[in-house]
């Protein structure tokens, strides 16, 4: 379990994330500013926050971003232009380069997951957007990382290429037992991954729910107003 209690003040926007988070998938939703990139910074070691973080009831605070459980996935690839398919899934082992054999077997294991094989040898500028994206998740997949962080890494792609890669990271999520938080500004993107969805309102969790709130006819109060809607007879 991810257990979150974090504060984080920033001019004037004073943040107080409380929520325990289960394995699987999770979605943050939530309008732009209400601070779901926040929590993603927080939770990598991007930003620093005060207050309690465990993971499994390890405590991450302290941790630098390089030393904790967790993969990132932000909403460029950062891949690297000059190195090959093959080396940018291998660089999330060694910034060498410098594989040992068990290694080197886990980054092909890592391109066959994400259907990869046979652009092992071609640069980033070679690939369409939906391929480097699998490139970026093949790395995250290679470093074997229990938490998977995603903030909005898809949004650039079209809406079919961007169902293909939530199916792939929900797939992954499910099959290594992960515990996968995606922020996003769609609604359907949660139905389609399935889980849990959390709403985030100035820096708060205002609701932690099944994702099934979306989609019955009585929904969580708090995301009928995020949804827009209004409730019949109010």
């Amino acid at each position: 379990m991810l257990s979150i209690n974090l504060l984080y003040d920033w001019e004037r926007f004073h943040a107080h994330y409380c929520v325990n988070i289960e394995p699987g998938m999770t979605t943050l939703l939530g309008a732009s500013g209400e601070g779901k990139s926040t929590l993603l910074h927080l939770l990598g070691g991007f930003l620093e926050g005060r207050g309690g973080l465990f993971f499994n009831e390890k405590s991450l605070l302290s941790l630098p971003a390089y030393e904790r459980p967790i993969s990132t996935l932000f909403q460029s690839d950062n891949l690297f232009p000059q190195l090959t398919v093959w080396q940018n899934v291998a660089i999330g082992l060694s910034p060498s380069l410098s594989l040992s054999s068990e290694q080197k077997i886990r980054v092909q294991w890592a391109l066959e997951k994400t259907q990869l094989v046979d652009k092992a040898k071609r640069f980033p500028q070679a690939l369409s957007g939906g391929q480097a994206q699998r490139v970026a998740i093949a790395r995250a997949l290679v470093r074997k990382k229990p938490i998977l962080l995603l903030d909005e890494p898809f949004s650039a792609l079209d809406p079919s290429l961007r169902e293909e890669m939530l199916h792939l990271v929900n797939e992954v999520t499910m099959e290594f037992g992960l515990t996968t938080l995606l922020v996003s500004h769609l609604p359907y993107e949660a139905s389609l991954v399935g889980g849990r969805v959390i709403l985030i309102e100035q820096g708060r969790i205002a609701a932690h729910e099944p994702v099934s709130v979306l989609s019955q006819l009585d929904p969580h109060p708090l995301f009928l107003n995020y949804l827009g809607l209004s409730r019949v007879g109010a």
